[in-house]
């Protein structure tokens, strides 16, 4: 799944393309891609139809767009990417994407808005805006997220306090969007690396110093990450132009099994994690003599 530095690239794009724009028309093409609107299709494209976007914002790997005021008071558009959603802002008159399953139309006959899902994991779907367990105001789906690295009200010590509370290995807890948000399997592979902490370190055993060394990690991998357009290890994630992110060619550890550390020399390894895969170095991290699994 797409982490921050995907999502956020993406948010970008549309926050130059469709801020401020009154939509005129939305059409459902597969009733999977609406299927967190619980109320259907048609609801969707009422709820929608004639209102304008004013916002494209992002919590983590959580994207919405807000709306102008509706009848029921604020709300968003939340868009739930999933293995393979996309959002793409192209010409009215270029040909419909095989797995094309909403389409924005908008007043000003300019581009338009279409959400492409090959796997129809993803989805979009209209819910209330309420105050977040981290502060501001999310979806009403994903008010319990937490703050990313990222956001400039982000508190280092909080979180770092938060993950050592946790009793877990320490990449679960950087996995655990309710402790810190944003950070998914490859940057939370990365971070460990640039730190030098194994996975399964007991979050416990975490020294204050350890843990903002992490997140301190974690902070410069997805800047990296973002100001090379994310990581793309296919065509599935791609920008609103269509483009794939090359952030890859930059990846230390996260997929590099067998190669030799960048920083040692020794052979990354390859360790199964729920039900995904964690990536390692013997030497530089060692395994703690106590792990959580």
């Amino acid at each position: 799944m797409p982490e921050l530095p995907e999502v956020e690239v993406v948010r970008r794009g549309l926050a130059d393309h469709v801020l401020d724009r009154k939509i005129a028309a939305v059409t459902v093409a597969h009733p999977r891609a609406v299927r967190r609107h619980v109320a259907g299709g048609d609801d969707f494209a009422a709820r929608l139809t004639g209102r304008a976007i004013t916002g494209a914002r992002r919590r983590g790997k959580y994207l919405w767009l807000d709306l102008d005021g509706g009848a029921d008071g604020d709300d968003a558009v939340l868009a739930h990417l999933g293995m393979s959603g996309q959002m793409l802002v192209t010409a009215d008159d270029r040909p419909d994407e095989k797995h094309l399953r909403i389409r924005f139309r908008f007043a000003d006959g300019g581009t338009e808005l279409r959400f492409v899902d090959q796997r129809t994991f993803g989805g979009l779907s209209v819910h209330p805006l309420v105050p977040a367990a981290g502060g501001g105001l999310l979806p009403e789906p994903i008010a319990h997220i937490a703050r990313d690295p990222m956001d400039p009200a982000f508190d280092l010590d909080e979180a770092v306090a938060a993950i050592r509370r946790r009793r877990t290995g320490l990449k679960r807890a950087l996995l655990d969007q309710t402790v810190v948000s944003g950070i998914g399997n490859i940057y939370a592979d990365e971070a460990l690396w640039r730190a030098r902490l194994h996975w399964a370190r007991p979050t416990e055993a975490l020294t204050r110093k350890q843990g903002r060394e992490v997140l301190t990690a974690a902070t410069e991998v997805m800047a990296a990450a973002l100001a090379a357009g994310g990581t793309s290890f296919d065509a599935l994630y791609v920008n609103v132009n269509g483009a794939s992110g090359y952030f890859d060619r930059s990846l230390d550890v996260y997929g590099q099994a067998d190669r030799a550390c960048r920083r040692c020399g020794t052979p990354i390894r390859r360790d199964p994690f729920m039900n995904r895969s964690s990536f390692s170095c013997p030497r530089c991290q060692p395994r703690p003599r106590h792990p959580h699994a």
